[in-house]
């Protein structure tokens, strides 16, 4: 047959045994095929066929409509060349006209400079006519100057000698009235050295008298002073002389008493050195238990400093009894604490655990009903697929189209086939999602167990994990 010809002769294998497979089908339900079938499948023919026409009568006018605009904008593009063409004319008559007009202004220019050049001379002869002129009235006015100047230092000269003769009358005037007021200035002045020795004779007068009183009053106290003084001495001699006296005769008593101690003293050693004898024998006797006591008191000294180190250990021991009490104090409140955190902390556990053990069940149920789902939808696009496959290889066997026709039908079949294999990858990649979350939360459940100490062999099931990846959530390897 030709369709199958053409079929296969795209190089597609698997679609070209399912061509077969539908051939084989047809030719066993041959009877099957009715004409209503075929005659609808013509009436779907001819309704294609219609809207081919009207696009080919679309696609004509459209394209009338672009040989229209291209003849309007070619005509267009003629009147903007005759257009510029104009311009570039109307260019070349106005730089023309530029060129005249420069000739226009250089002639200008050089009549200007002409004119120019003429104006420059005649002011060069007004001007030195006017510097000469000037020159003569400045040489007129300078002799004039000169002559005011000569007259001025006459009047000058006259009013120096003037000035002269009257600053000489002031010296004389001046030096007049210094000699009256010198000669007047003496005669003050001796006055005043005649007061000033009249005060001095009655100062030097007045001082000597009260020197000489104060004289006489100095002597007569100086007089009074040395007879009170004698008057002391001869007592205080008088007491010494008493006194060393005493001392003499307590010296001579003291001699003879002394005297007698020592004749004392002598029996008193003759008596000493027998009892020192007596002494030492004692000592000898005395000298083993001397040794004993000694060693006990050396003993007892050892004892004394090991009691003074036992009192410094009882009082280290006792410092650190107090440091351990407050140490206990302080762990009996951390532990009192550490138990009020353990049991918020067992509370909050036995939350996660009822919440947890509703959630797996809730994810398992939700992920196995759309499981089933997906499932049912697979096996419900196969079915169809196939029926639909069933159905092309009837309609193609029947109806005996064109090679050209029986591509274009492939295509879109082909198309149809690849949009339904997207769709079962979408359906394959969501359910493998829907699966790693599954795993994840699983595994987040797991991990929580065995942070907070309990055995996962608690939970009373075991959770179905499937073999999934350990990335990222949501990431799923398609």
């Amino acid at each position: 047959m030709a369709p199958k010809a053409a079929k296969g002769s795209k190089g597609k294998g698997g679609k070209g045994g399912k061509g077969g497979k539908s051939d084989k089908k047809a030719d066993a339900n041959d009877g099957a095929v009715t004409v209503e079938s075929l005659q609808e499948k013509v009436n779907e023919l001819l309704a294609e066929l219609d809207h081919e026409r009207v696009e080919r009568n679309y696609f004509q006018l459209e394209r009338d409509k672009i040989n229209t605009f291209w003849e309007i904008s070619k005509k267009e593009l003629d009147d903007r060349k005759a257009e510029l063409r104009n311009k570039d004319r109307e260019g070349e008559e106005l730089e023309e006209r530029h060129q005249v007009e420069i000739k226009v202004y250089k002639q200008k220019v050089k009549h200007l400079l002409y004119e120019h050049q003429n104006n420059v001379a005649t002011l060069k002869t007004e001007g030195e006519v006017a510097l000469r002129l000037q020159f003569d009235e400045h040489a007129a006015r300078e002799a004039e100057l000169k002559r005011d100047k000569r007259s001025l230092k006459l009047e000058l000269k006259e009013l120096e000698l003037a000035h002269e003769d009257v600053i000489r009358e002031l010296k004389q005037e001046h030096d007049k009235n210094i000699t009256k007021l010198r000669q007047e200035y003496e005669r003050n002045v001796k006055e005043l050295q005649l007061k000033a020795e009249k005060k001095m004779k009655l100062l030097r007068d007045e001082l000597e008298l009260r020197r000489k009183v104060e004289i006489l009053e100095i002597q007569e106290r100086k007089n009074g002073h040395i007879n009170e003084l004698m008057r002391r001495h001869e007592k205080a001699f008088g007491e010494i002389k008493n006194y060393y006296n005493d001392i003499t005769h307590n010296n001579l008593d003291l001699i003879r008493s002394l005297k007698e101690e020592v004749a004392d003293m002598n029996k008193k050693l003759a008596a000493n050195e027998k009892l020192m004898f007596e002494i030492a024998q004692e000592n000898k006797k005395l000298s083993e238990p001397l040794t004993r006591a000694l060693k006990e008191v050396e003993k007892l000294r050892h004892e004394l400093a090991n009691y003074q180190k036992d009192k410094m250990s009882l009082q280290n021991a006792k410092s650190r009894l107090h440091v351990l009490e407050t140490q206990l104090r302080d762990l009996t409140w951390e532990h009192e604490v550490l138990e009020q955190r353990f049991g918020a902390v067992e509370k909050e556990r036995d939350e996660l655990y009822e919440h947890f053990e509703s959630t797996i069940y809730e994810v398992q149920q939700k992920s196995g009903f759309k499981n089933i789902l997906l499932e049912k939808k697979l096996e419900a696009q196969a079915e169809s697929l196939e029926k639909k496959e069933a159905q092309l290889s009837e309609v193609l066997a029947a109806s005996n189209l064109d090679p050209t026709m029986l591509g274009a039908v492939a295509k879109k079949l082909d198309d149809v086939l690849d949009a339904k294999n997207g769709a079962l990858k979408s359906l394959q990649y969501e359910l493998d999602r829907v699966t790693k979350a599954h795993n994840d939360v699983i595994r987040v459940y797991e991990s929580k167990l065995t942070e907070f100490g309990i055995p996962v062999e608690e939970l009373g099931f075991r959770p179905l994990v499937t073999n999934t990846g350990t990335g990222p959530a949501g990431l799923v390897a398609s």
